[in-house]
């Protein structure tokens, strides 16, 4: 629900909204084996799982039997919860871990990842964080009317969904069975019916969430729904969960209105099975228990028979940063035609004439496979692998990046000094490349666990790269002579990773 960087998150939303999806085209064949069992969640552990106890929250989801976790508010904790799951597969940029491994999709940039539930079988799991406020049901049970909610739904989270909705669209039509799970904060149209009115304070009349009405009809189901059509009976409440009430964080007002907006989406070939919320242990509607509470949402596991499904045409690296010297296992699923090759290049190096490194895959059918490609031979920098068909067409491309051993991210601006008024570009390297990491102007010796910030940008979940800051995301502006700092830190969070100090004059 509410967390302290919902501006940083709108924006970022608001802005992805301008990103174009290529085409995505899976391998036309669907397998003739049997539909695989997979169970998904969605899991807001808030602030990073530390304001109860960071244990509890592995304990949830330990006993949700989950395969596949899409976890929100992470604030880079995302590789400890993997550890202790003991699962090997996480996708940063996503804020997804998974019993199965986890490759890039073509043209996906990190919106959402494929689930390779077999060899030759995929499915794409879309992780979401919907603007946390205005919060409608709040808003209603003070007095907000029907037609004010719903201009602030269109305004806020209707957005945001839509440009969710138009990256996933190429997905879902490609066939691929698509799972779109996350903290939506906001009811489902399902639940507010005239049946249901006055069950809850603040069901005051019935209402047509246009979030949820936008999601079915980009051809996905409500799985708890699915499941439970009747939200008299069982309405699966998420939110507030009854935690521990904790003297050194938000906690959610005792007045604050019940409802249900976590979801597990599902599109394509597959059938809702079952529906589980995971929260207190002896709470009314929760399934499976855990004492005491870790986050102020419930979590909602389903279990889904899903179609075996090939994947499009691909290619992905194991990692997307790695030290110089270590083996990068690189995924691919190739047509099998003869003179396949998965080739090493610099990036946007051409595979004909830039080489580093290729190996062939083997022909015949289309084929799934790893290649692993040593790098001691590379300097830190940026590379791209190619998936290479016959007459040197290039059939698939992902990048990743290498660093030296022990070394860890590096943030600065491109000038050591900036004349007033005008833009500063920040750049970084090495950084952990996971959804809301973020990069922050600070007065001189400023750490973002401490102090305020002069304005800031997100990374776009980038490795390597930069942005300019100006007018538009500093405040005040010019700013004023003086000497400051630029920080990165990690997802959301207020855990700096590394700074550099410049000067205004």
């Amino acid at each position: 629900m509410p967390t302290r960087n919902r501006r940083r998150r709108l924006a970022a939303w608001l802005l992805s909204a301008a990103l174009v999806v290529p085409a995505l085209v899976a391998t036309p064949q669907a397998r003739a084996a049997a539909p695989i069992r997979l169970r998904v969640m969605t899991f807001n552990i808030e602030y990073g799982g530390t304001v109860v106890d960071f244990a509890k929250i592995v304990a949830a989801a330990r006993r949700a039997h989950a395969d596949v976790i899409g976890f929100e508010e992470s604030y880079g904790r995302l590789p400890r919860l993997a550890r202790a799951l003991g699962w090997d597969y996480l996708d940063g940029r996503t804020d997804v871990v998974s019993r199965f491994p986890l490759v890039d999709a073509p043209g996906a940039d990190g919106r959402y990842t494929l689930v390779q539930l077999a060899p030759g079988a995929v499915a794409a799991v879309a992780n979401d964080h919907l603007p946390s406020g205005p919060y409608g049901p709040r808003h209603i049970l003070d007095g907000e009317t029907r037609r004010q909610a719903l201009r602030t739904e269109r305004r806020v989270r209707v957005p945001v969904i839509r440009s969710i909705l138009t990256d996933l669209e190429p997905v879902v039509a490609a066939g691929i069975p698509t799972f779109l799970v996350g903290d939506f904060n906001t009811p489902s149209a399902h639940d507010w019916t005239r049946s249901m009115v006055g069950e809850r304070p603040q069901i005051r009349f019935a209402m047509r969430w246009p979030v949820s009405r936008l999601v079915e009809r980009a051809g996905f189901v409500d799985s708890y729904r699915a499941v439970f059509p009747d939200p008299l009976a069982h309405p699966g409440l998420t939110w507030p969960a009854d935690r521990p009430r904790s003297p050194d964080s938000w906690n959610p007002r005792r007045d604050a209105p019940e409802d249900r907006i976590d979801y597990v989406y599902a599109a394509g070939p597959v059938t809702p099975i079952d529906s589980e919320i995971v929260g207190e242990r002896g709470h009314p509607g929760v399934d499976v228990g855990v004492h005491p509470w870790g986050s102020d949402h419930r979590a909602v596991v389903s279990t889904f028979d899903v179609t075996q499904v090939a994947p499009p045409v691909l290619v992905s690296p194991g990692s997307r940063l790695v030290d110089v010297g270590s083996d990068l296992p690189v995924t691919y699923h190739a047509p099998g035609n003869p003179g396949e090759r998965v080739v090493v290049v610099p990036r946007g190096g051409d595979p004909t004439t830039d080489a580093l490194a290729s190996q062939a895959t083997p022909s015949g059918a289309p084929i799934d496979g790893t290649l692993t490609f040593p790098t001691d031979t590379f300097t830190p920098g940026g590379y791209d692998t190619v998936l290479v068909g016959a007459a040197d067409a290039e059939l698939a491309r992902a990048s990743f990046w290498t660093k030296a051993p022990g070394s860890g991210p590096v943030v600065d601006t491109t000038m050591w000094k900036v004349a007033p008024g005008h833009a500063i570009t920040v750049l970084w390297h090495a950084a952990p490349g996971f959804r809301f990491d973020w990069v922050g102007i600070f007065p001189r010796g400023g750490d973002p666990a401490h102090d305020a910030y002069y304005g800031w940008a997100y990374t776009a979940a980038t490795v390597d790269g930069r942005v300019r800051l100006d007018r538009d995301q500093l405040h005040p502006w010019p700013l004023p002579k003086g000497r400051y700092t630029v920080a990165l830190a990690i997802d959301d969070s207020y855990r700096g990773l590394a700074s550099a100090d410049f000067v205004v004059g």
